[in-house]
């Protein structure tokens, strides 16, 4: 958990220092030149206006970031449900883990070998792929930057305000930052919720929304409107998802890879057992 977070700061302060060194005083059209710009910053910025229009109120380019910020978390569901079972899973056996971390407590590199052999075993037991938090984050900073630069450089964003803020400028009441920090701490407890509580974990649940906080006081305030849109939509989908309990989590593991005398993986028989087929 604390190697994903420490991914999320990293990739976060590196897609706004790419950010920063694009062309982002040209305006984006149909006519940019660049594959980075005909196929991430011109069609976020193209349907951001086209939605606007659609709507055609005075808060249309808001709504239309709400609808397109829902929209792509929509597209990438499928990463974002694998990455929360396996999270929930986590969870979930965390007392198993602590057992394996007290074993194997010596912090020789042959122990310590041992115990991330262990833990993979674990892990394969109970169908848990450990890297599956990464890769929703791969996805999410290409359009992160794309869509920073969308709003940044679409022309007809400039002077358009939705609720009490500019949408080209940082909020001027700080309000979007705080909620975007706070929504941020908020999505990072759930997922975090039932895993054992250590001073880099603690450090990290603090940095991620800090850094949040500050970057939205000088970024336009579409971008954490992004940010929030985005964390309500991953604490209510969090809440959503159910993941079996580890007994059957293991039952299933069980009966998956039971090997027969061909060879094969066959299922478990469950003759004999109470509420099994009888002969």
């Amino acid at each position: 958990m604390v190697n994903r977070f420490s991914i999320t700061i990293l990739l976060l302060v590196l897609a706004l220092v790419l950010a920063g060194c694009s062309d982002l005083d040209q305006p984006i059209t149909k006519d940019s030149e660049g594959f980075w710009n005909r196929l991430i910053v011109y069609p976020l910025s193209w349907s951001i206006v086209k939605l606007a229009e659609i709507i055609g109120t005075n808060w249309g380019y808001g709504l239309s970031i709400i609808i397109l910020t829902i929209f792509i978390r929509l597209l990438i569901f499928p990463f974002m449900i694998n990455q929360a079972k396996s999270m929930k899973k986590i969870q979930l056996i965390q007392p198993e883990i602590q057992k394996l971390k007290e074993k194997y407590s010596s912090k020789d590199a042959i122990t310590q070998q041992k115990f991330q052999q262990a833990q993979m075993q674990l892990f394969e037991k109970y169908d848990i792929n450990p890297l599956s938090g990464c890769l929703p984050i791969l996805i999410q900073m290409p359009i992160l930057i794309g869509f920073y630069q969308a709003i940044v450089r679409t022309e007809q964003l400039g002077g358009q305000s939705f609720l009490w803020f500019p949408l080209d400028r940082p909020d001027p009441y700080f309000i979007l930052p705080i909620l975007a920090g706070g929504f941020t701490y908020l999505q990072q407890k759930i997922i975090t919720k039932g895993q054992p509580a250590t001073p880099q974990m603690a450090m990290m649940n603090a940095l991620l929304p800090l850094m949040i906080v500050i970057f939205s006081l000088y970024l336009p305030a579409a971008l954490p409107l992004y940010w929030i849109i985005g964390n309500l939509f991953t604490i209510v989908q969090n809440q959503m998802i159910k993941v079996p309990e580890l007994e059957e989590l293991a039952n299933k593991y069980e009966t998956s890879t039971v090997p027969n005398r061909t060879g094969r993986r066959a299922v478990k028989s469950t003759v004999g057992r109470p509420g099994g087929r009888k002969k």
